[in-house]
């Protein structure tokens, strides 16, 4: 019989003299850079008439946005409150791991508000825009969590459960980081570009993207174990992943529902700035 496999990854990917390079951290810097070239491609293709210079004032923005809403999100519905009075500056130490999604979609969508409204552009054009590059961040920042051997999943004799040192015990589990990996990232970034490269009604990628990423999330919970801070909320599987989950389900639906009478938008790289 196979032994499953060890995940034991040094999380250190290189040093730069007394500097740690972590892996999680190169990951979201590798899905900030896949974004911006992919947000780059599809703006000069008409996806958003702006110039290169507001689509940098774009990224800055989401990223910001995903840094920030993503650490205080997690530190505050997922880590020990306490915190806030024993070690303030844990809220600043992101690459000890600990970000959250839902945290970070509050981010974007505040800095994509910000940067619509300075730039005269509908708010949907600008997350319908946005919503495509999301799953390259998503699936590499699961990657980064499969590296640092964390979100391990529940006990299981599937043929590919893998053993996590962290976990509690020596159990193969499912992997569940990379299920999230595939669905979130992969899967997602595949349908949302496909659909997006077409002429589409509005709000409907970002329909899209909060329906699955709801579905898929809510459905993957059901194979990880919560957070043991946390644990169960509700009738021994409820989680505060999937309760977080749900309302983007009812989000995306509505989404869809709206984007059936909304305009249709077609690319037009001939309302780029001239200097573009």
């Amino acid at each position: 019989m196979t032994q499953p496999f060890i995940v034991a990854f040094d999380p250190v990917a290189f040093h730069l003299g007394p500097l740690q390079i972590h892996w999680y951290g190169l990951m979201y810097l590798c899905g900030f850079l896949g974004a911006w070239l992919v947000a780059e491609y599809r703006r000069r293709l008409g996806r958003l008439p702006v110039s290169h210079d507001a689509l940098g004032d774009l990224a800055f923005y989401v990223m910001m946005g995903v840094i920030v809403g993503g650490r205080v999100w997690y530190m505050l519905f997922y880590a020990d409150i306490h915190w806030i009075w024993t070690d303030p500056l844990a809220l600043l130490r992101v690459w000890d791991g600990g970000m959250s999604f839902h945290g970070g979609l509050l981010g974007v969508l505040t800095a994509g508000w910000w940067w619509s409204r300075r730039h005269g552009m509908h708010f949907f054009d600008t997350v319908d825009f946005v919503a495509p590059l999301v799953p390259i961040g998503l699936g590499l920042g699961r990657l980064g969590n499969f590296i640092n051997g964390e979100l391990w999943g529940k006990p299981s004799d599937v043929p590919w459960a893998m053993i996590f040192p962290n976990a509690p015990d020596r159990l193969p589990r499912h992997p569940s980081q990379l299920y999230e990996m595939l669905l979130e990232g992969v899967v997602m970034f595949t349908v949302l570009f496909l659909v997006s490269i077409k002429p589409r009604p509005r709000y409907l990628v970002s329909g899209l993207f909060a329906l699955m990423y709801g579905c898929f999330r809510f459905a993957v919970e059901f194979v990880r174990v919560p957070d043991p801070q946390l644990g169960y909320l509700a009738w021994g599987w409820l989680t505060m992943g999937q309760i977080q989950s749900l309302p983007l389900v009812v989000i995306g639906v509505v989404l869809l529902i709206l984007s059936r009478k909304a305009p249709t938008l077609r690319p037009d790289p001939a309302a780029l700035p001239a200097k573009d």
